[in-house]
């Protein structure tokens, strides 16, 4: 296996390793800790300035007449709704101690939180449409925004967000990252050809954006469960909610993609979560503990997609030697 093959088939995995590996040597690095500060913040402003240039070029590849609404798009939602409604039904019509509390908000959080928005290079690479996961992407968006201001106060009835603020906060981070970058590459496919050609050419290298964002995300969520004070049993607890969430959502997803010939797309559709918003959910709403739920989803997910790409890769190569 040449360098280029080996980093092709494991940067998810080397990626995650990098910002594991990177939060610790900062964080033991006592000569950076007056750069602590600047360092975290320059590490908000760069994540989502990578992702609307990943998906920036991956929508440079998807032609517009691709972004309909098919089955799939229906059946898979109507699953995340329900099973993010029947989690919120226990919390409200059942007692639970404080422990089983966080676990299912944690759970409810991972089966509602939307698409990620950078779940479209990851689904290119694997073979999927970047143009139907958009459109399930925006409609798991609006789902979030009207489910969660309205359900999760009834859940945990501190004070938090109105409807309204809140449907636009979440409303918003989608169109910064994800309309945004759809239009863009849309004005330059009309407005200037040659350029959207170029970008189009060089879509390739989203996907190794994506790894650098993935490294930063990780590096963020491991400072997060370093820094949690919940006791291990209950991270553990917590970690296994997330855990059961991403398997139920994939597995589904694919199912329910397969039934209409788009396995991969529904499959990514469904499991690959925006867990940076589904945090910001879970602390404006619930038990700030809940929001560790998240944090360890998006371990889970990008160790199944690692092994998912691996396994593509894999295939290629053996089709190719026949």
């Amino acid at each position: 296996m040449t360098v280029k093959q080996f980093f092709k088939d494991w940067t998810l995995p080397i990626a995650m390793a990098a910002g594991a590996g990177g939060y610790f040597a900062f964080h033991y690095a006592g000569f950076m800790s007056p750069l602590k500060p600047a360092v975290w913040a320059l590490v908000e402003i760069l994540t989502p300035a990578l992702i609307f240039t990943q998906l920036f070029l991956t929508f440079c590849k998807i032609e517009p007449g691709a972004l309909k609404i098919t089955r799939w798009h229906l059946t898979v939602l109507v699953f995340q709704f329900l099973t993010a409604m029947a989690m919120a039904a226990v919390l409200i019509f059942v007692p639970l101690n404080e422990v089983y509390r966080e676990v299912f908000e944690g759970a409810m959080v991972c089966l509602i939180c939307p698409t990620a928005t950078a779940a479209a290079v990851v689904t290119d690479k694997l073979g999927g449409s970047a143009a139907r996961i958009t459109v399930y992407t925006l409609m798991s968006n609006i789902l979030a925004a009207v489910f969660v201001p309205v359900v999760f106060p009834l859940v945990e009835t501190h004070e938090g967000l109105g409807f309204l603020p809140a449907f636009l906060k979440i409303l918003s981070k989608v169109f910064t990252l994800l309309i945004c970058p759809f239009l863009l590459a849309m004005l330059l496919k009309y407005a200037w050809p040659q350029a959207h050609d170029l970008f189009k050419r060089y879509s390739w290298i989203a996907f190794y954006l994506w790894g650098i964002a993935l490294a930063l995300v990780v590096g963020q969520t491991v400072r997060s469960l370093h820094n949690s004070t919940a006791p291990a049993s209950v991270l553990w607890m917590i970690a296994g909610a997330a855990l059961l969430s991403c398997v139920v959502q994939y597995w589904f997803g694919k199912r329910a993609g397969r039934a209409f010939g788009d396995t991969i797309t529904a499959g990514q559709a469904l499991g690959q979560k925006n867990t940076v918003l589904a945090i910001w959910m879970a602390y404006t709403y619930l038990n700030p503990i809940s929001s560790l739920a998240p944090g360890t989803y998006v371990l889970w997910q990008n160790i199944f997609n690692s092994w998912q790409l691996w396994r593509k890769n894999k295939r290629d190569r053996e089709h190719h030697r026949d």
